[in-house]
């Protein structure tokens, strides 16, 4: 193991203005390949503080990643700071200057002087192109370490990281060449029961490392060995026994999005789907249009948060919703039937229910979600509680209705 560092940038990360995506990216970039990150440190855009950390970091690391502060503004100063402490010039690269104009002239706009500060960089550095963005990454052997600069936004940073930084890193001989873990993505089951299931086989392997990781009604299993004494082929074969104790629950090997799963089933039996969401908001929705070629199988659906909306656009009768109420086993088969109707497709989920934080009483508390679905065999609902925040409640309600179309579809 390696030990890597990661220093995330950003006044607007501490601020809590922006989530700190990255660790949580490239922490699972790095086990994939048989590393953990040490640390991650969040430090703000004060020079001050970047050089203090960074400093101590290159001291003890092997591997500095930071992620930040490359831009053209006058709090982007990573670039310089981080050079001063290795004792390393700024030099011009030419051939970023001509990748900026280029990209600027594609817009239609000017370059401003302030852009061509990231043209700049540490004596020695490799630049990694930015197809995404003006500034670009910096990767730089110095010292018997590694210097890993990226730029800021997900949307540029994960590319570089994909195309140019895993090459590098694997010529280095910091990650390995295949995934020295094996994981199983599980729905439907808690972690306490999954663990009660699956122990006894764990059992028999007392050199088994093994993991739990839930997040939003998904429990991942992960299991690898520090030594030789289990081979890849080995872990596999106890997934594969994993997999058969776990049935129903079990979703797939590595991280597949429940979306993902049903999008595929849906394509491999020529079928469609159309969602109906109250509660979810177009969460359910935007989780399918997530995976690509969704458009094959998904036509579409409605967000009808408000009653006259259910009534006005899928066929709702006022008389339902007067007597059960909108977030009701009836509305929930309602919504599903209305949407068939409608979009005429083979599969239907809706999605009804109380995110909170207020609206709900002693008979429909809060966290109560209905989930219907509607297949060749007929309409079905499902009744559910999540006592927790909106954002939960909603999450996991878009999770368990795709999970229950994923079970539809496989026939279990």
């Amino acid at each position: 193991m390696h030990a890597i560092d990661l220093i995330t940038l950003g006044d607007e990360l501490l601020l809590g203005i922006r989530q700190n995506t990255h660790l949580l990216w490239l922490g699972d970039q790095l086990a994939r390949y048989g590393q953990m990150l040490r640390r991650n440190l969040v430090i703000p855009d004060d020079p001050v503080v970047i050089q203090r950390d960074f400093a101590a970091s290159w001291r003890t690391a092997d591997v500095v990643i930071t992620t930040g502060g490359l831009g053209p503004t006058s709090d982007d100063l990573t670039r310089e700071v981080v050079a001063a402490v290795l004792g390393l010039e700024l030099e011009f690269d030419p051939s970023i200057e001509a990748t900026i104009k280029t990209r600027f002239a594609q817009l239609g706009r000017e370059v401003t002087e302030n852009n061509l500060k990231q043209c700049y960089k540490p004596k020695g550095a490799e630049v990694l192109p930015n197809p995404n963005g003006t500034a670009p990454g910096l990767y730089l052997e110095h010292a018997g370490k590694i210097l890993i600069m990226l730029p800021g936004p997900a949307g540029e940073l994960q590319p570089i990281w994909r195309d140019a930084v895993i090459p590098r890193l694997r010529k280095a001989d910091v990650l390995a060449e295949r995934t020295p873990y094996l994981q199983l993505r599980t729905c439907g089951i808690g972690e306490s029961l999954l663990e009660t299931k699956l122990q006894p086989i764990f059992a028999r392997q007392p050199k088994l490392h093994v993991a739990y990781c839930a997040h939003q009604g998904l429990v991942d299993v992960r299991l690898h060995v520090s030594d030789d004494t289990l081979k890849l082929e080995d872990l596999q074969a106890i997934g594969e026994t994993c997999r058969a104790q776990l049935g129903a629950d079990f979703v797939g090997y590595g991280a597949p999005s429940i979306s993902s799963v049903v999008i595929d089933r849906l394509k491999a039996l020529d079928q469609t789907l159309a969602v109906a969401e109250s509660c979810t908001g177009g969460l359910l929705a935007d989780r399918l249009t997530e995976v690509p070629g969704a458009s094959e199988v998904f036509a579409g659906g409605v967000v009808c948060y408000t009653n006259r909306i259910k009534m006005a656009l899928l066929d709702v009768p006022s008389a339902l919703l007067e007597q059960h109420g909108a977030v009701s086993a009836a509305t929930a088969e309602a919504l599903a039937e209305g949407v068939v109707k409608h979009f005429h497709t083979d599969y239907a989920l809706s999605v009804t229910g109380l995110a909170g934080p207020t609206g709900g009483d002693a008979a429909t508390p809060v966290g109560t979600v209905y989930i219907g679905l509607r297949s060749a065999t007929g309409v079905c609902s499902r009744k559910l509680f999540y006592p927790f925040e909106r954002f939960i409640v909603k999450s996991r309600a878009v999770n368990a209705s795709l999970d229950a179309l994923r079970r539809e579809l496989a026939g279990i």
